[in-house]
Protein backbone atom coordinates (compact mmCIF):
# COMPACT_ATOMS: atom_id res chain seq x y z
CA UNK A 1 0.00 0.00 0.00
CA UNK A 2 2.78 2.40 0.84
CA UNK A 3 4.47 1.94 -2.49
CA UNK A 4 1.21 2.74 -4.28
CA UNK A 5 0.86 6.21 -2.80
CA UNK A 6 3.70 7.80 -4.80
CA UNK A 7 2.32 6.21 -7.97
CA UNK A 8 -1.10 7.74 -7.37
CA UNK A 9 0.65 11.04 -6.65
CA UNK A 10 2.48 10.87 -9.97
CA UNK A 11 -0.76 10.07 -11.78
CA UNK A 12 -2.48 13.05 -10.17
CA UNK A 13 0.48 15.21 -11.15
CA UNK A 14 0.23 13.97 -14.74
CA UNK A 15 -3.48 14.70 -14.82
CA UNK A 16 -2.76 18.30 -13.88
CA UNK A 17 0.24 18.67 -16.23
CA UNK A 18 -1.44 17.34 -19.39
CA UNK A 19 -4.38 19.79 -19.32
CA UNK A 20 -1.87 22.53 -18.54
CA UNK A 21 0.16 21.68 -21.64
CA UNK A 22 -2.98 21.58 -23.73
CA UNK A 23 -3.96 25.04 -22.54
CA UNK A 24 -0.48 26.36 -23.36
CA UNK A 25 -0.49 24.73 -26.82
CA UNK A 26 -3.98 26.07 -27.56
CA UNK A 27 -2.96 29.55 -26.45
CA UNK A 28 0.17 29.32 -28.60
CA UNK A 29 -1.91 28.18 -31.58
CA UNK A 30 -4.33 31.10 -31.34
CA UNK A 31 -1.43 33.47 -30.66
CA UNK A 32 0.40 32.44 -33.83
CA UNK A 33 -2.81 32.13 -35.88
CA UNK A 34 -3.89 35.72 -35.22
CA UNK A 35 -3.71 37.97 -38.27
CA UNK A 36 -1.33 40.34 -36.52
CA UNK A 37 1.24 37.52 -36.31
CA UNK A 38 0.93 36.45 -39.93
CA UNK A 39 4.31 38.00 -40.88
CA UNK A 40 6.10 35.96 -38.22
CA UNK A 41 4.15 32.80 -39.06
CA UNK A 42 4.98 33.24 -42.75
CA UNK A 43 8.66 33.77 -41.93
CA UNK A 44 8.79 30.52 -39.95
CA UNK A 45 7.05 28.55 -42.69
CA UNK A 46 9.35 30.06 -45.30
CA UNK A 47 12.45 28.95 -43.39
CA UNK A 48 11.09 25.40 -43.23
CA UNK A 49 10.33 25.45 -46.96
CA UNK A 50 13.85 26.63 -47.77
CA UNK A 51 15.31 23.75 -45.77
CA UNK A 52 12.93 21.32 -47.49
CA UNK A 53 14.08 22.62 -50.90
CA UNK A 54 17.70 22.04 -49.88
CA UNK A 55 18.49 25.76 -49.62
CA UNK A 56 20.18 27.65 -46.82
CA UNK A 57 17.98 29.26 -44.14
CA UNK A 58 18.20 33.05 -44.15
CA UNK A 59 18.61 35.75 -41.54
CA UNK A 60 15.47 37.73 -40.83
CA UNK A 61 14.51 40.66 -38.65
CA UNK A 62 11.20 42.17 -37.61
CA UNK A 63 10.39 45.84 -38.11
CA UNK A 64 8.46 47.32 -35.19
CA UNK A 65 7.41 50.31 -37.25
CA UNK A 66 5.25 48.54 -39.82
CA UNK A 67 5.35 44.86 -38.79
CA UNK A 68 7.36 43.85 -41.87
CA UNK A 69 9.77 40.90 -41.83
CA UNK A 70 12.99 41.78 -43.61
CA UNK A 71 15.46 39.32 -45.13
CA UNK A 72 19.25 39.71 -45.12
CA UNK A 73 20.96 39.48 -48.51
CA UNK A 74 24.70 38.91 -48.05
CA UNK A 75 27.37 40.81 -49.96
CA UNK A 76 28.68 39.21 -53.11
CA UNK A 77 28.52 38.87 -56.86
CA UNK A 78 25.65 37.64 -59.00
CA UNK A 79 24.89 37.61 -62.71
CA UNK A 80 22.33 40.28 -63.59
CA UNK A 81 20.35 40.04 -66.80
CA UNK A 82 20.23 37.04 -69.13
CA UNK A 83 22.43 35.42 -71.77
CA UNK A 84 19.27 34.18 -73.45
CA UNK A 85 18.13 37.65 -74.45
CA UNK A 86 20.73 37.76 -77.25
CA UNK A 87 18.94 40.34 -79.35
CA UNK A 88 18.37 42.86 -76.58
CA UNK A 89 20.91 44.91 -74.66
CA UNK A 90 18.04 45.85 -72.37
CA UNK A 91 18.54 42.63 -70.38
CA UNK A 92 22.17 41.83 -71.30
CA UNK A 93 23.88 39.56 -68.76
CA UNK A 94 26.65 41.19 -66.75
CA UNK A 95 28.28 40.54 -63.35
CA UNK A 96 27.35 42.81 -60.45
CA UNK A 97 28.76 43.01 -56.94
CA UNK A 98 26.44 44.26 -54.18
CA UNK A 99 27.16 45.11 -50.59
CA UNK A 100 24.93 43.44 -47.97
CA UNK A 101 21.41 44.78 -47.47
CA UNK A 102 18.00 43.96 -46.03
CA UNK A 103 14.84 43.73 -48.13
CA UNK A 104 11.16 43.22 -47.27
CA UNK A 105 9.97 39.64 -47.45
CA UNK A 106 6.60 40.65 -48.90
CA UNK A 107 5.13 43.57 -50.78
CA UNK A 108 4.04 46.45 -48.54
CA UNK A 109 0.42 45.77 -47.61
CA UNK A 110 -2.61 48.03 -47.25
CA UNK A 111 -2.49 47.57 -43.48
CA UNK A 112 1.18 48.59 -43.32
CA UNK A 113 0.68 51.61 -45.56
CA UNK A 114 -2.30 52.71 -43.47
CA UNK A 115 0.02 53.06 -40.44
CA UNK A 116 2.10 55.63 -42.31
CA UNK A 117 -1.02 57.47 -43.46
CA UNK A 118 -2.34 57.53 -39.88
CA UNK A 119 0.90 59.17 -38.71
CA UNK A 120 0.57 61.84 -41.39
CA UNK A 121 3.81 60.78 -43.09
CA UNK A 122 2.24 59.24 -46.20
CA UNK A 123 -0.48 60.37 -48.57
CA UNK A 124 -3.32 57.91 -49.18
CA UNK A 125 -3.32 55.96 -52.46
CA UNK A 126 -5.29 57.37 -55.38
CA UNK A 127 -9.02 57.63 -54.63
CA UNK A 128 -9.90 55.06 -57.29
CA UNK A 129 -8.19 52.38 -55.16
CA UNK A 130 -10.93 49.78 -54.44
CA UNK A 131 -8.93 47.96 -51.75
CA UNK A 132 -7.33 50.46 -49.37
CA UNK A 133 -9.06 50.85 -46.00
CA UNK A 134 -11.12 47.66 -46.35
CA UNK A 135 -10.49 44.88 -43.84
CA UNK A 136 -10.85 42.14 -46.43
CA UNK A 137 -7.82 43.50 -48.29
CA UNK A 138 -5.60 44.39 -45.32
CA UNK A 139 -2.95 41.82 -46.31
CA UNK A 140 -3.06 42.65 -50.03
CA UNK A 141 -0.28 44.78 -51.52
CA UNK A 142 -1.00 48.48 -51.50
CA UNK A 143 -1.54 49.70 -55.07
CA UNK A 144 -2.41 52.97 -56.80
CA UNK A 145 0.70 54.59 -55.32
CA UNK A 146 3.12 56.72 -57.32
CA UNK A 147 6.88 56.19 -57.19
CA UNK A 148 7.25 59.15 -54.82
CA UNK A 149 4.61 57.80 -52.44
CA UNK A 150 6.40 54.46 -52.39
CA UNK A 151 9.73 56.15 -51.65
CA UNK A 152 8.12 58.27 -48.91
CA UNK A 153 6.76 55.16 -47.23
CA UNK A 154 10.13 53.41 -47.34
CA UNK A 155 11.76 56.49 -45.78
CA UNK A 156 9.15 56.47 -42.99
CA UNK A 157 9.80 52.77 -42.40
CA UNK A 158 13.53 53.42 -42.07
CA UNK A 159 14.70 52.41 -45.50
CA UNK A 160 14.41 53.17 -49.21
CA UNK A 161 13.30 51.57 -52.43
CA UNK A 162 15.70 48.83 -53.59
CA UNK A 163 17.84 49.37 -56.64
CA UNK A 164 17.14 47.27 -59.72
CA UNK A 165 20.24 45.20 -58.96
CA UNK A 166 19.21 44.63 -55.33
CA UNK A 167 15.73 43.62 -56.39
CA UNK A 168 17.02 41.16 -58.99
CA UNK A 169 19.54 39.49 -56.69
CA UNK A 170 16.87 39.04 -54.02
CA UNK A 171 14.58 37.49 -56.65
CA UNK A 172 16.99 35.04 -58.27
CA UNK A 173 19.95 34.51 -55.93
CA UNK A 174 23.40 33.77 -57.29
CA UNK A 175 22.57 30.77 -59.49
CA UNK A 176 20.96 32.73 -62.33
CA UNK A 177 17.36 31.60 -61.92
CA UNK A 178 14.82 32.37 -64.60
CA UNK A 179 12.06 32.46 -61.97
CA UNK A 180 12.35 32.96 -58.20
CA UNK A 181 11.65 29.27 -57.51
CA UNK A 182 13.93 27.95 -60.27
CA UNK A 183 13.41 26.86 -63.87
CA UNK A 184 10.01 25.17 -63.52
CA UNK A 185 7.50 26.90 -65.82
CA UNK A 186 5.10 29.20 -63.93
CA UNK A 187 1.62 28.06 -62.95
CA UNK A 188 -1.18 29.27 -60.69
CA UNK A 189 0.27 27.37 -57.73
CA UNK A 190 3.51 29.37 -57.84
CA UNK A 191 2.32 32.89 -58.61
CA UNK A 192 -0.56 35.19 -59.54
CA UNK A 193 -0.15 35.89 -63.25
CA UNK A 194 -1.65 35.60 -66.73
CA UNK A 195 -4.99 37.11 -65.69
CA UNK A 196 -6.09 33.98 -63.81
CA UNK A 197 -7.51 35.98 -60.88
CA UNK A 198 -7.82 39.39 -62.50
CA UNK A 199 -6.59 41.31 -59.45
CA UNK A 200 -3.84 41.26 -56.79
CA UNK A 201 -3.89 38.55 -54.12
CA UNK A 202 -2.58 38.60 -50.54
CA UNK A 203 1.08 39.53 -50.20
CA UNK A 204 1.48 36.37 -48.09
CA UNK A 205 0.18 33.96 -50.75
CA UNK A 206 2.26 31.71 -53.02
CA UNK A 207 4.81 30.42 -50.53
CA UNK A 208 5.74 27.67 -53.00
CA UNK A 209 7.03 30.37 -55.37
CA UNK A 210 9.44 31.93 -52.87
CA UNK A 211 12.84 33.15 -54.04
CA UNK A 212 16.07 31.48 -52.81
CA UNK A 213 16.12 34.03 -49.99
CA UNK A 214 12.51 33.34 -49.03
CA UNK A 215 10.91 36.45 -50.56
CA UNK A 216 7.32 36.10 -51.73
CA UNK A 217 5.66 37.35 -54.92
CA UNK A 218 8.87 38.35 -56.64
CA UNK A 219 7.04 37.18 -59.75
CA UNK A 220 3.47 38.20 -60.50
CA UNK A 221 0.84 39.78 -58.23
CA UNK A 222 1.93 43.42 -58.68
CA UNK A 223 4.78 45.10 -60.48
CA UNK A 224 7.15 46.72 -57.99
CA UNK A 225 8.67 50.18 -58.12
CA UNK A 226 12.44 50.23 -57.66
CA UNK A 227 14.76 53.18 -57.13
CA UNK A 228 16.36 53.44 -60.58
CA UNK A 229 15.50 55.64 -63.50
CA UNK A 230 14.98 53.44 -66.53
CA UNK A 231 17.34 53.37 -69.50
CA UNK A 232 17.17 50.44 -71.94
CA UNK A 233 20.91 50.82 -72.65
CA UNK A 234 22.09 51.21 -69.06
CA UNK A 235 23.48 47.67 -68.75
CA UNK A 236 26.18 48.51 -71.31
CA UNK A 237 27.68 51.14 -68.98
CA UNK A 238 26.54 49.88 -65.57
CA UNK A 239 29.31 49.84 -62.94
CA UNK A 240 30.35 46.53 -61.44
CA UNK A 241 29.83 47.55 -57.81
CA UNK A 242 26.47 48.65 -56.40
CA UNK A 243 24.92 50.17 -59.55
CA UNK A 244 22.38 52.89 -58.81
CA UNK A 245 20.90 53.35 -62.28
CA UNK A 246 21.03 56.45 -64.52
CA UNK A 247 21.25 59.90 -62.95
CA UNK A 248 18.04 61.02 -64.65
CA UNK A 249 15.30 59.82 -66.93
CA UNK A 250 11.64 60.00 -67.85
CA UNK A 251 10.39 56.70 -66.45
CA UNK A 252 11.19 54.61 -63.38
CA UNK A 253 11.97 50.91 -63.44
CA UNK A 254 9.47 48.29 -62.34
CA UNK A 255 10.19 44.63 -61.61
CA UNK A 256 8.43 41.31 -61.12
CA UNK A 257 5.44 41.50 -63.42
CA UNK A 258 1.81 41.62 -62.30
CA UNK A 259 -1.31 39.52 -62.11
CA UNK A 260 -2.12 40.00 -65.80
CA UNK A 261 1.45 39.60 -67.14
CA UNK A 262 2.58 36.45 -68.95
CA UNK A 263 5.39 33.97 -68.32
CA UNK A 264 7.93 36.15 -70.14
CA UNK A 265 7.19 39.30 -68.18
CA UNK A 266 7.46 37.62 -64.76
CA UNK A 267 11.02 36.37 -65.33
CA UNK A 268 13.53 37.56 -62.73
CA UNK A 269 15.58 39.56 -65.23
CA UNK A 270 12.71 41.10 -67.19
CA UNK A 271 12.64 44.92 -67.04
CA UNK A 272 9.58 47.15 -67.12
CA UNK A 273 9.16 50.92 -66.77
CA UNK A 274 6.46 53.51 -66.21
CA UNK A 275 5.81 57.19 -65.57
CA UNK A 276 6.69 57.66 -61.86
CA UNK A 277 3.76 60.03 -61.33
CA UNK A 278 1.24 57.46 -62.54
CA UNK A 279 -0.38 55.15 -59.97
CA UNK A 280 -2.16 51.98 -61.01
CA UNK A 281 -3.84 48.79 -59.83
CA UNK A 282 -0.90 46.66 -60.94
CA UNK A 283 1.86 48.68 -59.23
CA UNK A 284 3.09 48.22 -55.66
CA UNK A 285 6.49 48.06 -53.94
CA UNK A 286 8.70 46.69 -51.19
CA UNK A 287 11.52 48.43 -49.32
CA UNK A 288 15.20 47.81 -48.71
CA UNK A 289 17.66 48.95 -46.09
CA UNK A 290 21.45 49.16 -45.92
CA UNK A 291 23.03 46.53 -43.69
CA UNK A 292 25.44 47.64 -40.98
CA UNK A 293 29.05 47.02 -41.96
Amino acid sequence: MKTDIPNRSRRRHTLFVVPGLLVILMALYFFVSADSFRPIRTALITELRLVYRGETPVRMKFSRRDGMVQVYIPAGEFMMGSWQEKNSGRQKAHPVYLKAYWIDQVEVTNAMYALCVAEGQCEPPARVNPYFGKAAYADHPVVYVTWEKAQAYCHWAGGRLPTEAEWEKAARGTDGRRYPWGSTPPDDFLLNFNGVHGEPRSAYDYLAGASPYGLLNMAGNVREWVADWFDPDYYAISPYENPQGPLAGETKSLRGGAYWDDAKQVQTFYRLSHDPTSPGQNRGFRCAEDAAE
